[in-house]
């Protein structure tokens, strides 16, 4: 592709594209290709001017940059899989477009209608919040369409168009903002339970295969074990699981699935395994069935903004009983019409979803993914955090650093049998195993019989009708019952305790223990730190690992409390107890075994390199290699309760003030309509700038 450099400065390029114009479309399509470049940090296409905003680590991955470019095709079919059924994109466009004709509208009327023309299309107008106020009243309701269907037709009875006119632009424009604010929620909601699976286990007739979900065709046969996400739609062909549909369906309880059966891309494998024949390519998922879900829920709202909402209804009535005593003590209808001039629900309205898009917004330029302001809202009120340790307050990326063998087994016969496990259950500590076996050029072909994952403790499978089992010292030893060859109890007892070990074992014995080096993250001392000093209380760990780690991992972070070897619903059970307590809690998480905990909290975060269920069923998803998102977002929340409420102070106290100024007669309705108008359009504006900007807890 022809592109031109425009400019560079600090590691950011700004490239414009050689073509007359350039769709939604091949926009998504080139910046999805981009997004997908490891060299690359963040990407921004301009579909309006073709432009691209591309921003990188060094001099390297700009010449890298520079040769994907000249190589990127609109037409290139992996760039095209890449693209998922909504970015997001057409609908922004969609609501930018009626936006700016709406105001634009209102300018070439006020100019260029005549008089007539005018009062003309205020009477046109006017049907339909004269009708929404009418159809309240026979509901048997006193809400704020009434007060705009009144304060609209006593401006026209009076005469006085031009602010009718204006009343009704700046409900429209509150309507539209209101509307597009929502959609907006619910699409990146909505995409965001679409989840993007990289890879699949692909079955063939020698084995299985592992290839990128983009390569997977409708026909081919697909296998999905216990906790692992269904990446497509499909119809299962064989095998039998328990499937949780609540993604999709809203369902609870798991539902069986059996050869026939139909399941959705999104939905998870509670239990079993089977083969499933793909229905649908990548990108032609449920997204529209996931909208309808939470179409009507409540999820997006926090508490605060409902709160804000409500009085803006339950204020009405006093409205209009204010102006109904204005004008029998002073009998001047100016001076009573002021009440109707000044519509609280107008501000409150624009500015409270405007607020929650921009911290959304600004989340997202952390690396911070967040489902809806309620969750905001619960970071920002919480008092408790829960951390799991492996892969979240230690690296992502643990590395696999000694073998210990036993009962004559070779390393590399050890290494090969753990690798071929672990790499069906990606976690970070599994990763580590398969990350080493790659690196000593073991392939690990399938040598094993189906695999059956055990949440929180191993793997189990069969390997020449001999039990093989890789996980946990409780799993192996007493869940198990493994026994060491005593000859060498004293070597087994001498593995060092910096480690986290994950033991293997063989119709029984033990043949292996793996070593995992899983330091501490550089950051996360001053991580903690920082928590504290932005109000959390209560600093928790809850680890599967053994005590003497999880205690050596606690004294060096400074935690409040630590718990060592929980299973997951130990953790969602810890929170079950704050929540008694009154308190609000975070939980932390990367695995399979975090989601309970996950699901129970207040808000769950989950890491971005960790299980696709994680991330599925939290709230909040943080990129994976800086813990410092997470104070970031804490502040960032409670920065977006305190504009919150103080747009509502404001919006309450400044209205109150023109009505009192009104009643007093010391402005007309006209101005206190104008001033009303104005201070909704400023608290709107106000409420889209960024919250922190120069004040994040993060250090960079």
């Amino acid at each position: 592709m022809k592109c031109r450099i425009l400019h560079e400065s600090n590691h950011r390029m700004r490239l414009h594209i050689m073509r007359y114009r350039m769709t939604l479309g091949q926009a998504d399509i080139l910046e999805y290709y981009l997004k997908d470049k490891d060299f690359v940090q963040s990407v921004k296409v301009y579909d309006r001017t073709g432009d691209v905003v591309v921003k990188y680590a060094g001099k390297s991955q700009r010449d890298q940059i520079v040769a994907a470019m000249a190589s990127f095709s609109y037409e290139d079919r992996k760039a095209l899989a890449l693209v998922p059924d909504h970015t997001g994109r057409a609908l922004s466009r969609q609501y930018e477009d009626r936006l700016w004709l709406t105001v634009l509208g209102k300018g070439f009327r006020t100019l260029f209608f005549p008089r007539p023309l005018e009062i003309a299309w205020t009477i046109a107008q006017s049907v339909r919040y004269i009708y929404r106020g009418i159809r309240c009243l026979l509901h048997g309701r006193i809400e704020v369409p009434v007060l705009d269907a009144s304060a609209i037709t006593a401006s026209m009875l009076r005469g006085d168009f031009s602010t009718a006119g204006s009343v009704m632009f700046l409900l429209g424009i509150g309507d539209l903002l209101e509307e597009w604010t929502r959609r907006k929620s619910i699409d990146d909601l909505a995409r965001s339970m679409s989840l993007k699976v990289d890879r699949v286990w692909l079955k063939t007739d020698g084995e299985d295969v592992q290839v990128p979900i983009g390569n997977v065709k409708a026909g081919d046969h697909v296998v999905i074990r216990t906790s692992e996400v269904v990446p497509l739609d499909g119809k299962v062909i064989e095998g039998d699981a328990m499937v949780n549909q609540s993604s999709m369906t809203g369902e609870p309880v798991p539902v069986a699935k059996h050869v026939g059966g139909v399941v959705f891309a999104g939905t998870v494998v509670e239990s079993g395994e089977c083969v499933i024949e793909v229905t649908k390519e990548s990108g032609f998922g449920k997204y529209d069935q996931i909208v309808r879900m939470i179409e009507d829920s409540e999820k997006l709202k926090s508490a605060t903004e409902t709160k804000a909402y409500h009085m803006a209804d339950r204020l009405v009535p006093y409205s209009l009983i204010g102006t109904g005593v204005s004008y029998l003590i002073t009998r001047n209808p100016d001076r009573a019409l002021s009440f109707l001039m000044v519509d609280f629900s107008c501000a409150l309205k624009l500015s409270m979803p405007l607020a929650v898009l921009s911290a959304i917004r600004e989340a997202g330029d952390h690396d911070i993914s967040v489902k809806g302001g309620k969750f905001m809202e619960a970071v920002a009120g919480a008092d408790t955090i829960v951390f799991d340790k492996t892969g979240t307050l230690t690296h992502a990326t643990p590395r696999l650093e000694k073998i210990y063998t036993f009962d004559g087994m070779d390393e590399m016969d050890a290494l090969k049998v753990a690798a071929c496990l672990e790499e069906h259950f990606p976690h970070s500590v599994a990763n580590a195993v398969v990350e080493e076996a790659k690196k000593r050029g073991i392939e690990h072909r399938e040598m094993h019989t189906k695999v059956q994952y055990v949440v929180a403790h191993g793997i189990a499978s069969l390997i020449d009708d001999k039990k093989v089992i890789i996980g946990s010292h409780h799993f192996v030893f007493e869940d198990e019952g493994a026994t060491v060859n005593e000859a060498e109890r004293e070597r087994f007892d001498s593995i060092p305790d910096r480690y986290s070990l994950l033991y293997m074992a063989y119709d029984g014995r033990v043949k292996a223990v793996l070593c995992i080096a899983d330091p501490v993250r550089e950051e996360a001392p001053a991580v903690i730190d920082a928590l504290h000093e932005l109000g959390i209380s209560k600093i928790c760990m809850m680890t599967g690992d053994s005590e003497r780690t999880a205690r050596a991992v606690a004294k060096q972070l400074k935690l409040d409390e630590f718990y060592a070897e929980v299973l997951p619903e130990d953790k969602a059970g810890f929170i079950r107890k704050e929540h008694e307590e009154g308190r609000k809690v975070i939980m932390v998480g990367d695995g399979i075994n975090d989601t309970p905990a996950l699901s129970e909290a207040d808000a769950g975060i989950a890491i971005s390199a960790g299980a696709a269920i994680a991330q599925e069923v939290a709230d909040i998803t943080i990129k994976a290699d800086d813990l410092w998102r997470i104070a970031a977002l804490r502040s960032l929340s409670m920065a977006l309760m305190r504009r919150i409420n103080r747009n509502y102070r404001t919006i309450i106290s400044f209205n109150m003030l023109l009505i009192a100024l009104g009643v007093a007669g010391v402005l007309a309705p006209a101005t206190s309509a104008l001033l009303h108008n104005g201070s909704t359009i400023l608290i709107g504006l106000h409420s889209m700038t960024d919250l922190e900007k120069g004040e994040q807890t993060h250090p960079a």
